[in-house]
């Protein structure tokens, strides 16, 4: 239990007290009644004897009486109604509430810390009350009369005749039949006789006169002169006389409630009657005239007027603000006493002192004295009382019968002056002035013979006092007998079927077993009186025990816990809210964030319901979000009904405040840091075929590297415009801030350009929940950023839309468990700073709370298809936490956030916005296919844009075509098969020639130095004016490599007037194309053997190109022809073909290989620049190769080739300084020559012909070198074994390849193929032959030609067919720079046959060299000759 005020020695005895009637005269009521007082309560603060006062027992032993009380009270002559007390304790309690400022305890339990109200004054006020209101019963006579006042004023006429009529009608009251209340402890009462005199107003000697005569006639020790009212009323105001009335009035009287301060429409639970306000003595608020015997009706006598229903667990109902009020007002002005001094304080004190010593505590010793004569002296009592005290010492028992085998005679009554009932009223005595000894045997004597007679409810209450008294006596000679109270109460409950009386045992004994520390026991007895005859009395006993088991000496916290909601639970059936949601948030404490979801969820709606009802609006909020937002494990029925009760709250409480700040909603949840934010207008969907740029939009997923590149790019093209430096102040352009992106800038928007904000929200429950006009929230400073900022910056909030538009979504609905983005769009009007806040909407759930599929209203369609329940308008802020900082050393130790600016963008002065549209774009080509599409540019904006550029990591993909307009086609129908290609029609002669044209790399964007990937586009005048659009053509070639590719455009533009705050503008486009198998390309270039050509100049190759059809007609291509071969370089062109077939067509069907061999020749360059092409033509028309976009896709490949790192340069950089010599030898097998293949495939699609076309590039460099059209994978190296020491650091040498010697010299040998020699008249056949030597390099080289034949092995010798040079074996030359040497050899045969001439091997040094580098000319192709016999 609960710590009390006052200790358990201390409660009893002020609980049980000599109980004394008064009985006033009118005057002497109305002399008292202007100090707003009955007689009665004028004594009640002095009713304590502030000193020890002494009485003789019956063997004559003096007894000490400490701290005695008497309690005086009006004659009532009707017994209390149950329904009246029972209203009158429910007031008692409601008006008790814990102070505002009470410090509560903190109790450690465990890895609890509860603040716990360590009293509950409620509790006692409720006992207090409870124990004084007990009505008088037959079976006991501790409140019953011992004896009465008789009240008479001196300004009466005849005061002592006045006397005589009160003491008449005491005497009728006690012994007239008619009234069976009050009680009377014995037949003969004390009477004392009280003169009231009016100090201020009165006759003083005659009062005296009269008193005198009073003690002639009754005695000095029976009457009293009291003299009252010393000051008159309206001196009150002089001084401040205290008040000792006013803490018993209001403890004890029905006017003071609390609960009036919680304003009007309070639900006050049945305390405030309509009746007249009753104070517990039952004296109106009025005096009412009348008889001296006008008995009124008990203070807890129910008004008839009322309704009998209105009793305690009865419906509640709502008093008028007005009576209220009323009431409130009535009580606040009495001022008690205001005409006693404190002398008369003083003399009431000395007043009650007297009539106890002189009257009232010798009349009982008188009586204990007659009572203990009568028992003694008593005949066929068999026991005395001490005898029986002494057998009790002496240990013999008489066995006690169980409760259970007695038989229910709680209906026996004894006569009043039966022996066993005048054992009882002795015991009563001596327990009222608390000589326990003595009471104790007699109660114990008493319960015998109530046992024996089976007098349940007498013996109950002996067994009950008897318990008490042992209890309570001096030195406690022995234990307290708790079976006594167990019997006690069992009967009262179960066999007497008296609730009130077993109340009073438990409340007792609790008590007591509370002081001797058994909670336990003290728990069990107070959860044993809980039933539901009374809630209120089940309520305050639960929540004791609910303090017992907190109090013990290993606290039991989950039970605290658990019997303060049962009390809760009781105290809300009681009508007693504000007790019931004291319990249920002490009872939180425990179960809060402990994984109990259901209890927490039960205890928080229940503190939401009672925070309603006492209209703490807040609080019943605050309870009903957090059932919302934790993950409740409810079902959803019961979470609709938590959300349907939680709006409904939320509802009355933003009426009361219509004009406050929009609440804060707990629901949906919003993941902040997921917040997207896009600046600018929404992608608008392909049309036809046209297809917008796809830029960026939110439906885009963030990824790292395509930022990072998309990065690069606008660096590239920022460096480019900024001559190569990239500025201080280039930030990348972010159109789409998130998570990833950086966010520690404020982000700049444009002025008429919308901003998106997306917002992730999560519906926790499983109820769908509806919101309704959902749209941002925000705060703009205009500000003008070009001049100074003159103007004063005014804040404003969400309401211009002149200056920012909001969008707003009629209706959004969030599923159950559901994670969903809205897309909130803002329209700025106007520059300045933006901040947004939150979003703003009313929160509501569908009727019927059923899951509907699909999805919610989508931005503005106002369609309403959802009908709502309730709904309520709130805000949610958008908080987002920065990155995590982590640079400083301070930064590192500590936890610090940088800021996140994503939702603060600035609004700047208007820029150009560009659109793109391609038209005709293809989504699949094959390798090497062109074709031409048209791409459109739009300018959306107010502004003129310039500057107009396309950037990409692939330049080799697309063209806009040549500088000039001379090598641009015009349109595609310039040819027969509507080609991409500018065409001329050839005739047929011109077949196996080459068809030469000129064109510099400038013309087509590649000059020296420039970046390949950064192409300006076109635009004619270069300005793109407000609205106007452009259409300009674009080839596209499809990669070289199979497969899906990604190819990134990034189009730059800039405004024509320089803006401060954003510099220029980006579009993006992602084009996919999938490009699948054409041809194979492999070419290879050797040195031509003939040393003369048509033109006469040395120096000429054979160009062997090999052509397959790899393609598996996945995308239904028939076959490919080769139209035409072109050649590209600075110093080689093709001159013809070299093995021209009868068919003229080049055609290759599926998986066909075809061979081709070209004579190219070398010819001196015009300009460094200038590339010569040269066309050889399969077709009836030539493709110009020179013009675009065969040129355009030629230069674009030949440049991402020149990018590509060259293997031997960049393996030993260090190696750089090479000899000269060396060099010169490299540069012998070093060719420039580029082939470009271009044909057209035949494609079968949707039973129509299609003509496709592409090219080919083949890059020469090295002589006798295979190159390839495509790249070649890498084969992954083979596993080496691991060396565990360190090689030696070798150089590399650098002495040439083989390869490169011999391309030094070209050799040549010229005889007759066949040669006719009769050998049957010579037996030696000579044939002359010529060896011709070319230099190929620009430097003195020295040779030798060796033409013994290199022995292998010696049958080599005797092989048939060998032959012999003739002459000298060995020959030692110099050839100068380009020079070509002349040998006339002459060779031998012995027979007829085929012979290979190629024996002779020709070394060659470079003149000037120290190293003589030999090495061995390679063997040339055979020069087979054939002798024959004639």
């Amino acid at each position: 239990m609960a710590q009390c005020v006052q200790s358990v020695q201390e409660l009893i005895p002020d609980s049980f007290v000599p109980c004394v009637a008064a009985l006033c005269s009118d005057e002497a009521e109305r002399l008292t009644r202007l100090n707003h007082l009955s007689f009665a309560e004028l004594l009640k603060p002095f009713s304590r004897l502030t000193s020890e006062v002494h009485m003789r027992d019956p063997n004559n032993q003096l007894h000490i009486i400490k701290n005695l009380k008497i309690a005086v009270s009006n004659i009532i002559t009707q017994p209390p109604q149950p329904g009246a007390i029972r209203k009158l304790l429910n007031d008692v309690v409601s008006g008790s509430q814990p102070a505002e400022g009470l410090v509560a305890n903190v109790i450690t339990a465990g890895d609890y810390d509860l603040n716990i109200s360590a009293t509950t004054p409620w509790f006692e006020s409720y006992r207090e009350t409870f124990l004084q209101s007990m009505p008088a019963s037959d079976h006991e006579f501790l409140n019953h009369y011992l004896a009465c006042m008789l009240v008479a004023s001196s300004s009466e006429a005849e005061p002592v005749e006045q006397f005589s009529k009160l003491s008449q009608e005491q005497h009728r009251i006690q012994h007239n039949n008619d009234y069976s209340y009050p009680k009377w402890f014995i037949p003969n009462t004390l009477k004392y006789y009280v003169l009231l005199h009016d100090v201020s107003a009165g006759d003083e000697q005659r009062a005296e006169s009269i008193y005198e005569e009073m003690k002639q006639k009754y005695g000095t020790q029976g009457c009293y002169l009291l003299k009252i009212n010393s000051r008159t009323s309206n001196r009150a105001s002089d001084e401040q006389i205290p008040d000792p009335w006013s803490q018993y009035l209001q403890k004890n009287s029905i006017q003071n409630q609390e609960s009036y301060e919680d304003g009007p429409c309070t639900v006050t639970s049945n305390k405030n009657y309509d009746s007249n306000l009753l104070s517990l003595d039952g004296l109106d608020n009025e005096v009412k005239d009348g008889l001296p015997n006008n008995f009124r009706a008990h203070p807890l006598q129910l008004d008839p007027s009322s309704d009998t229903s209105n009793s305690i667990d009865g419906p509640e109902h709502v008093k008028s603000t007005s009576s209220l009020h009323e009431t409130k007002k009535a009580n606040i002005g009495i001022i008690h006493g205001a005409c006693l001094t404190l002398t008369d304080h003083d003399r009431i004190r000395q007043f009650i002192q007297e009539f106890t010593f002189r009257g009232l505590l010798p009349h009982i010793e008188k009586t204990i004295r007659q009572l203990n004569d009568q028992l003694i002296s008593r005949k066929g009592l068999s026991r005395s009382l001490f005898s029986a005290t002494k057998k009790w010492f002496s240990g013999s028992k008489v066995p006690e019968k169980s409760i259970n085998e007695l038989k229910n005679t709680s209906g026996l009554l004894y006569p009043p002056e039966a022996p066993e009932l005048q054992i009882r009223k002795m015991a009563d005595l001596c327990f009222l002035v608390q000589h326990y000894d003595l009471a104790y045997s007699c109660y114990h004597t008493a319960k015998k013979d109530f046992l024996n007679d089976q007098a349940m409810l007498y013996a109950a209450g002996a067994l009950e006092m008897a318990a008490v008294s042992a209890f309570l006596q001096p030195g406690a000679p022995r234990p307290y007998p708790a079976h006594y109270m167990d019997t006690a109460i069992q009967t009262y409950r179960d066999i007497c079927k008296n609730m009130v009386l077993a109340e009073r045992c438990v409340l007792l004994s609790a008590e007591i077993l509370k002081s001797q520390s058994k909670y336990s026991e003290a728990a069990a007895l107070l959860i044993r009186l809980t039933s539901e005859d009374s809630d209120l009395r089940s309520a305050l006993l639960l929540e004791q025990a609910a303090h017992c088991f907190i109090n013990m000496k290993s606290p039991m916290v989950r039970k605290y816990a658990f019997h303060m909601i049962l009390a809760g639970h009781r105290f809300s059936k009681a009508g007693q809210k504000k007790h019931a949601l004291r319990c249920y948030c002490q009872a939180m404490q425990v179960y809060k964030g402990k994984g109990w979801s259901l209890a927490e969820d039960h205890i928080n709606f229940t503190i939401g319901r009672q925070s309603y009802t006492l209209r703490q609006l807040d609080n019943a909020v605050s309870a009903f979000r957090h059932i919302l937002i934790n993950e409740s494990k409810q079902s959803a029925a019961q979470q609709g009904s938590f959300l349907r009760e939680y709006l409904y709250v939320y509802k009355n409480v933003s009426q009361l405040s219509p004009d406050g700040p929009l609440p804060q909603l707990p629901l949906p949840y919003i993941n902040s840091s997921a917040t997207r934010v896009f600046f600018g207008h929404d992608r608008r969907p392909a049309d036809g075929e046209k297809q917008a740029a796809t830029h960026i939009s939110l439906d885009q997923e963030y990824d790292f590297e395509s930022s990072q590149q998309w990065e690069e790019l606008e660096e590239e093209v920022v460096a480019l415009v900024n001559k190569g430096v990239i500025p201080s102040s280039f930030h990348p352009t972010q159109y789409c801030l998130n998570s990833y992106s950086d966010n520690s800038r404020f982000p700049l928007a444009v002025v008429e350009e919308p901003i998106t904000v997306e917002v992730a929200f999560r519906n926790p429950l499983k109820v769908p929940l509806l919101l309704t006009d959902l749209s941002l929230l925000w705060k703009f400073q205009p500000k003008d950023f070009s001049g100074e900022d003159n103007e004063e910056v005014k804040e404003l909030v969400t309401s211009e839309p002149e200056m920012i538009g909001s969008e707003v979504i009629s209706e959004f609905l969030i599923n159950s468990e559901e994670s969903k983005v809205a897309r909130l769009k803002l329209f700025p009007h106007h520059i300045g700073e933006l901040h947004i806040l939150g979003v703003v909407y009313n929160l509501g759930t569908i009727q019927g709370s059923v899951t509907v599929d699909g999805i919610g209203g989508l931005p503005g369609c106002h369609t309403g298809k959802y009908s709502l329940s309730m709904s309520v308008r709130g805000r949610q802020d958008l908080e987002i936490q920065g990155p995590r900082l982590n640079n400083t050393k301070e930064e590192k130790t500590s936890i610090k956030y940088g800021p996140d600016r994503r939702l603060d963008p600035i609004i700047t002065e208007e820029m150009p916005l560009l659109e793109v549209f391609f038209i005709h774009f293809p989504t699949g080509l094959l390798c090497g296919e062109t074709r031409k599409a048209y791409v459109e540019f739009v300018n959306v904006s107010k502004c003129p844009l310039t500057g107009l550029k396309v950037v990409s990591k692939r330049p080799e993909f697309f063209t806009f075509g040549g500088n000039t307009a001379v090598l641009t086609p015009l349109s595609p129908s310039a040819s027969e098969n509507c080609s991409a290609y500018k065409t001329v029609v050839t005739d047929s002669t011109s077949m196996c020639t080459a068809l030469t044209s000129s064109a510099s790399s400038v013309d087509f964007g590649i000059g020296i130095g420039s970046q390949p990937e950064v192409i300006p586009v076109p635009l004619p005048d270069t300005v793109l004016l407000p609205g106007a659009s452009v259409q300009l053509p674009m080839w596209l070639r499809g990669p070289d490599e199979e497969g899906v590719h990604e190819i990134n455009f990034l189009f730059y533009y800039e405004s024509v007037k320089k803006q401060p705050k954003i510099r220029h503008r980006i579009l993006r486009h992602t084009a996919v194309i999938c490009t699948s198998r054409s041809l194979n390309v492999r070419a290879t270039v050797c040195r031509s053997n003939s040393l003369e050509d048509e033109e006469g100049r040395g120096g000429n190759m054979l160009l062997f190109v090999d052509v397959e059809n790899i393609n598996t007609s996945e995308a239904g291509v028939k076959e490919f022809h080769i139209v035409q071969v072109s050649s590209s370089s600075k110093h080689w062109k093709l001159q013809k073909s070299v093995n021209l077939s009868e068919n003229k067509d080049a055609k290759l069907a599926s998986r066909e290989k075809g061979k081709f061999c070209f004579k190219a020749i070398q010819f001196a360059s015009q300009s460094s620049e200038k590339y010569t092409f040269a066309d050889i033509i399969f077709g009836n028309e030539q493709i110009i190769s020179s013009a675009s976009p065969c040129a355009d896709f030629f230069y674009r490949s030949l440049s991402s080739e020149l990018k590509k790192p060259q293997a031997q340069s960049s393996v030993h950089t260090e190696k750089q300084s090479m000899e000269d010599a060396v060099k010169l030898i490299q540069k012998c097998s070093e060719v420039d020559l580029n082939i470009v293949v271009l044909w057209k495939a035949y494609v079968v699609e949707d039973s129509k012909q299609l003509i496709l076309e592409g090219q080919h590039h083949v890059i020469l460099r090295t002589i006798g070198k295979e190159a390839f059209s495509y790249p070649q994978k890498q084969e992954p190296p083979e596993m080496e074994l691991l060396k565990f020491f360190r090689p030696e650091n070798t150089t590399v040498s650098s002495r040439p390849s083989v390869e490169q010697y011999s391309n030094l010299i070209k050799t040549s040998l010229h005889y007759p193929e066949s040669f006719n020699h009769p050998f049957h008249q010579k037996s030696l056949c000579l044939v002359p032959v010529t060896l011709l030597l070319s230099n190929c390099s620009k430097a003195d080289v020295d040779v030798i030609v060796d033409l013994r034949h290199k022995t292998t092995s010696p049958e080599a010798l005797e092989i048939h067919g060998s032959f012999t040079w003739l002459g000298q074996t060995q020959y030692k030359l110099q050839l100068k720079s380009e020079e070509i040497h002349t040998l006339q050899l002459k060779a031998c045969f012995v027979h007829t046959g085929v012979y290979n001439l190629g024996t002779p091997r020709v070394f060659a040094k470079l003149s000037d060299q120290v190293t003589v580098f030999e090495t061995s000319q390679q063997n040339s192709m055979p020069a087979l000759i054939i002798i024959n016999n004639v």
